[in-house]
């Protein structure tokens, strides 16, 4: 996969983005990132990249002009690669997981990171998507490019060291992730479960489900609307209902 980048605060992502499972990601070469700064491609000898809005208005809007002729440069340089154009933008569509493996398919993503006021309404033209991390507002969208290219880059193949863990993250299964436990067996006079120890992968499998249900239940009662419940899971989760009393 390719990544591209465009930001007027391009040193924010070396840090972040060199580190953890990016950084191996890329050092393994199952992906290539780049971040541009699109100051450069402003025409002016300023190098301005925004200005007042038509009309009147508080703050400055990000002008169309140096966005798109960074698009363009990139889009001359990768010509064999169908692109996604993700714009950061408070009014857009949620980040979710769903979202998150439907990047992960992609060959190649560009995100753009808002600044100032808004943006030129013209820029929206350049894009195939329009995404929010959340119902706050940010300085910029660095911070939730960022996020999002983690979220993405990690369902990649072979970039976790374990493709199962993916599969059976938080919101992946659609239910919360079940608590998890490693050594020592007991600490501060907290043990783990019995059942995690005996062996029977059959009802560590079924205590598994029954925690992820229960821990879903308490949390996040809005997902379990989201899924198909199998006849295991409804019986599980009425026996969670009255443990839970």
């Amino acid at each position: 996969m390719r990544i591209d980048v465009l930001t007027l605060f391009p040193r924010m992502f070396d840090g972040p983005m060199g580190e953890s499972i990016i950084g191996k990601a890329r050092e393994k070469n199952l992906l290539e990132m780049n971040v541009s700064n699109f100051r450069d491609f402003s025409d002016n000898k300023h190098q301005t990249v925004d200005d007042y809005p038509y009309g009147g208005g508080a703050g400055m809007l990000l002008k169309v002009q140096p966005i798109y002729d960074n698009i363009k440069a990139i889009e001359k340089e990768t010509p064999q690669t169908k692109k996604r154009v993700i714009l950061l933008d408070p009014a857009g569509k949620p980040f979710n997981q769903t979202m998150a493996e439907e990047f992960a398919e992609e060959e190649h993503l560009v995100f753009i990171c808002g600044h100032y006021e808004g943006y030129d309404e013209r820029i929206r033209s350049l894009v195939t998507d329009e995404v929010s991390l959340g119902d706050y507002v940010l300085t910029g969208g660095e911070l939730g490019a960022m996020v999002m290219i983690d979220a993405t880059v990690r369902l990649l193949p072979d970039v976790l060291g374990n493709n199962v863990s993916a599969q059976t993250d938080s919101h992946s299964t659609g239910l919360l992730e079940h608590p998890q436990y490693t050594r020592p067996a007991s600490f501060n006079d907290m043990d783990v479960p019995a059942v995690l120890m005996n062996g029977n992968h059959k009802l560590i499998e079924e205590w598994q489900l029954k925690e992820s249900l229960r821990r879903t239940y308490l949390r996040r009662p809005d997902m379990l609307e989201k899924i198909e419940l199998t006849d295991q899971m409804k019986k599980l989760l009425r026996e969670i209902k009255k443990e839970e009393i």
